[in-house]
């Protein structure tokens, strides 16, 4: 089918006929759609082809349309240029004249009778119907219906979460069909050997929490256009379940015990229940379980229970007994040396003290005597002159000479060593003092 700009239609029997289409185009193309009869003016010699006629592509690809043109003979082909329905009242444009679609839309000669268009990176905007238009000597004509362009993207359908051993189906949704295919899958961006690909769907059987992860789809020969992640959430019942204990060490009487219960298990298990051995009804609750001045009324073997929605386990049991009292005795010895060490310190100390002030004290005395002997030995010269003091034989017994040189004749007589004979005898008596 094809469009008569011009008007120009020499045919003698034609008839009108109403196509639907969009009002946009309407509006854009002000046409008068013949339908000409077999016959006239050769019908069978016009034509338009567009392959293919409808195209599903996925966002980020390149997509080629071509148009092969079939007109009679004696038309002349002027012009040949690809359009798309233009805005109302617009022109219809050249799409490889649009300056935004430079280096992205290229339009290119095959043949004689054969044009094509090839748009890269194809985006939402797209989406539309493509119409090749040419001019000839005797008018411009567009082939319709087009050929129609649709832009999907990728993306992953399946359950947010899966219990364990349970099945799982994921589907590659596109917004359009997408011609015969073959999917490509990915788990954590690495492409999947197992399950079973039905065209767009990924099947899983029995899962189990290794199967969790972001899944992708894609095209095989498109891999880069990856669809976005979406992460299948298997659940569980807990395992795993084991019980540890604080302090790891030895455990004495006075103590304070902590013991942990610890599991694997999706959703987290939130219920846990605290068990002695022998014992039938809990002895607590929570992930831990303290037990604070431990003594050995309190020693036997404990396990803990987790539980969440999907199903609970029990630990193994684990031993907590008192090994004895060594610490007690230890901390005691360990003060008592640490008071031994500090009295030592002390006396120590106090020694060094006292021998420093005993040292100035003898130091301090001896300049005492020396002082005290200068002053002895000046007073001697007056104490030997009191004759209360003194012997009439001592009287004159310590008065010396200062000087070194030979006595002089009127003190000699006072030298006892010098003395005659006749005062040897001399005897001196205190006076009375009445």
């Amino acid at each position: 089918m094809y469009i008569d700009d011009a008007h120009n239609v020499i045919s003698v029997r034609f008839m009108i006929a109403e196509i639907s289409m969009a009002t946009s185009l309407i509006r854009s193309l002000p046409l008068i759609f013949v339908i000409m009869t077999a016959g006239v003016d050769g019908l069978q010699d016009w034509g338009v082809n567009y392959s293919p006629s409808y195209v599903c592509a996925l966002k980020g690809s390149t997509v080629k349309i071509s148009c092969v043109l079939k007109y009679p003979s004696g038309y002349k082909i002027e012009t040949v240029f690809w359009t798309k329905p233009a805005v109302p009242d617009g022109e219809l444009p050249n799409l490889c004249l649009v300056p935004e679609n430079r280096g992205r839309v290229q339009c290119d000669r095959e043949n004689n009778n054969t044009y094509s268009i090839t748009l890269t990176n194809v985006t939402e905007a797209d989406k539309h119907i493509y119409y090749c238009r040419f001019t000839t000597n005797r008018g411009t004509w567009t082939g319709i219906p087009g050929a129609h362009l649709d832009v999907t993207d990728l993306q992953v359908e399946t359950q947010q979460s899966v219990k364990e051993r349970e099945s799982v189906t994921l589907t590659c949704n596109s917004s359009c069909s997408l011609p015969q295919q073959t999917f490509i899958w990915f788990r954590n961006t690495q492409r999947l050997t197992t399950g079973t690909i039905t065209e767009n769907q990924l099947q899983l059987q029995s899962v189990s929490r290794h199967d969790a992860g972001n899944y992708q789809c894609a095209v095989s020969g498109y891999e880069r256009l990856i669809s976005p992640p979406v992460y299948l959430n298997i659940e569980y019942p807990p395992q795993s379940v084991s019980v540890s204990i604080s302090p790891s060490g030895v455990i004495v009487e006075g103590d304070s015990v902590t013991l942990s219960c610890s599991s694997d298990s999706n959703p987290p298990a939130l219920i846990f229940s605290w068990f002695k051995e022998n014992q039938i009804s809990a002895v607590g609750s929570g992930q831990s379980f303290s037990i604070s001045s431990f003594n050995s009324s309190h020693s036997g073997r404990f396990y803990c229970e987790a539980q969440n929605k999907h199903g609970s386990q029990r630990s193994e049991s684990v031993s907590v007994t008192v090994k004895g009292t060594q610490r007690a005795a230890l901390q005691t010895v360990t003060g008592i040396v640490a008071g031994l060490i500090f009295i030592i310190i002390i006396i120590i100390i106090f020694i060094i003290i006292l021998c420093r002030s005993r040292k100035r004290q003898r130091e301090c005395g001896t300049e005492d005597v020396n002082q005290k002997q200068t002053a002895d030995s000046s007073d001697d010269t007056y104490t030997a002159l009191d004759p209360v003091f003194r012997t009439s034989a001592d009287i004159y017994s310590t008065i010396r000479s200062g000087d070194s040189r030979a006595p002089d004749d009127t003190y000699t007589a006072l030298d006892l060593q010098s003395r005659s004979s006749d005062y040897e005898t001399l005897a001196v008596t205190s006076a009375d003092p009445h």
